[in-house]
C-alpha cells in the first residue's frame, strides 16, 4: 500500500561522508537543469540567441532570484509576525519555509537583470522561464512528498497517506502529488505545446497562461490542503493564505494575456 510505501522513504537520498544529501537539494539542482535544457530547446525553435554564457548568467539570476524570494516571501506572507520580531531568523534557511509566490516574484525581478545582461526581450525572456519553470515545480513537489512536508486535510479515500509527525496517524490527501501532477506535468504539457506553433506566439503569452493555470490549480487544491499551522485559514475560516496569493496571479495572468493579444510582439527582436 502507498501508506507503506511512503513511510519507507527518507529524505536523505545519500551521504557523502558526513554530509547529508538529500532529496529536497537534488530536487532544485536537478529542476534547475531541466530548466536549462528546456529553455535552450524552444530558444533554438523561437530563434531566439541564447549562448551558454547567457544560459548561465540566467540560471544564475534566477536561482538566485528564487531562493531569496522564496525564502523572504515565506517570512513576509507565512510568519504572522514572527520574523519581523525575530529578524535573524530570516537567516536560519535550515528551518525550513519557502513560499512558491514569493519565488516567483524572485524570479521575475532577477529576469529584469538577466534580460539587460544578456540583451534578450524581458517578455521573452519571461515566457521561456514560464515554460520550463513546471518541471521545476513538478520535482520540488516531489521532494515535498519525500520530506513528508505541506500534506494535505484529512481523507477517507483509498490513496490516503500517513505521514505520522506533526501530521498524526490519519491517513491524508497526498497533496504534494496533486501539485506535481496539476503544476508541474500537465502545465508543463501545456505550455510546451503551445510552444510549438511557429511563428511563436506573442510575447507574454506563455507567462500569462502560466499564472492563469498556476493560480487556478493552487487556489482548487488548497482545498484539500492543510492549511498552515501557524495562520489557519483565513476570511472567515475558509481560505488560505495560498488561495489569498493566488487570485491575484489569475487578474495579473488574464490582464497579461489581453495586453499580449492586443500588442503581439513578437518573440525575437528589440529588448523591451
Amino acid at each position: 500500500m502507498l501508506n507503506d510505501i511512503y513511510q519507507m522513504l527518507d529524505p536523505v537520498a545519500f551521504w557523502l561522508g558526513p554530509l547529508p544529501i538529500r532529496w529536497y537539494s537534488l530536487a532544485y539542482l536537478i529542476g534547475f537543469a531541466a530548466v536549462a535544457f528546456i529553455l535552450v530547446k524552444v530558444s533554438r525553435r523561437w530563434k531566439v540567441r541564447i549562448d551558454a554564457d547567457a544560459v548561465l548568467t540566467i540560471l544564475v539570476c534566477v536561482m538566485l532570484g528564487v531562493l531569496l524570494g522564496a525564502r523572504l516571501g515565506y517570512c513576509l506572507f507565512y510568519g504572522n509576525g514572527y520574523y519581523l520580531e525575530n529578524p535573524l531568523e530570516i537567516l536560519a534557511v535550515n528551518k525550513g519555509g519557502m513560499s512558491f509566490h514569493g519565488g516567483l516574484i524572485g524570479a521575475l525581478v532577477a529576469g529584469i537583470v538577466a534580460a539587460r545582461v544578456t540583451g534578450i526581450p524581458y517578455l521573452t525572456l519571461a515566457d521561456l522561464g514560464a515554460i520550463a519553470a513546471p518541471i521545476g515545480l513538478f520535482f520540488g513537489r516531489c521532494a515535498n512528498f519525500i520530506n513528508g512536508e505541506l500534506w494535505g486535510a484529512v481523507t477517507d479515500l483509498p490513496w490516503g497517506v500517513v505521514f505520522g509527525g506533526a501530521a498524526g496517524d490519519l491517513p491524508r490527501h497526498p497533496s504534494q502529488l496533486y501539485e506535481a501532477v496539476l503544476e508541474g506535468l500537465l502545465l508543463f504539457i501545456l505550455l510546451y505545446a503551445l510552444s510549438r506553433k511557429v511563428p511563436a506566439r506573442p510575447r507574454g503569452t506563455f507567462l500569462g497562461v502560466f499564472l492563469i493555470v498556476y493560480g487556478i490549480c493552487r487556489f482548487a487544491l488548497e482545498f484539500v490542503r492543510q492549511p498552515d499551522a501557524q495562520l489557519g485559514y483565513l476570511w472567515g475560516g475558509w481560505l488560505t493564505m495560498g488561495q489569498c496569493l493566488s487570485f491575484p496571479l489569475i487578474i495579473a495572468g488574464v490582464a497579461l494575456l489581453v495586453w499580449a493579444c492586443k500588442r503581439k510582439l513578437p518573440q525575437q527582436g528589440l529588448p523591451d
